[in-house]
């Protein structure tokens, strides 16, 4: 295997600035492509098992529903033995109320918590001060 010949830096010719800027530009746009490339192909994979995620959420949820809806005819028939079964209905029905009226209640609390985005909001307004090379103005 032989060697490349050996080039005295000295005696290259220097290219012209023209062509050093355009590779300089070729070399980015492709770096940039490649990482849009990349970012797609990064969503693409994040989507599908985001998608596969819910999906198993959802149809735990769908189970859940039903373990949820036959636990309460179980109580409806277990309350009717003693009851009669139009009123173990409206005792069942009652619970189901007063859990959902709880759940809303704390929803909206949490609903109303809710502040977007605060500090994402407080460092866009810096960005501005900090273009113009102005940072102490944030503090």
């Amino acid at each position: 295997m032989s060697s490349p010949p050996h080039t005295d830096p000295s005696t290259e010719v220097p290219r012209p600035l023209g062509e050093l800027i355009s590779d300089i530009a070729g070399d980015l746009s492709t770096l940039l492509r490649q990482e849009v490339e990349l970012a797609k192909a990064e969503v693409r994979d994040t989507a599908k098992k985001a998608g596969r995620g819910a999906g198993m959420l959802g149809g735990a949820g769908f189970a859940g529903y039903f373990v949820v809806l036959f636990l309460s005819i179980a109580l409806w028939w277990a309350i009717g033995d003693a009851t009669g079964l139009g009123l173990s209905a409206l005792i069942v029905a009652a619970i189901w109320a007063i859990i959902a009226a709880i759940l809303a209640v704390v929803g909206k609390k949490e609903l109303a918590s809710v502040r977007g985005l605060p500090r994402t909001a407080e460092t866009v307004q810096e960005i501005p001060n900090a273009i113009k090379g102005h940072e102490e103005q944030n503090r």
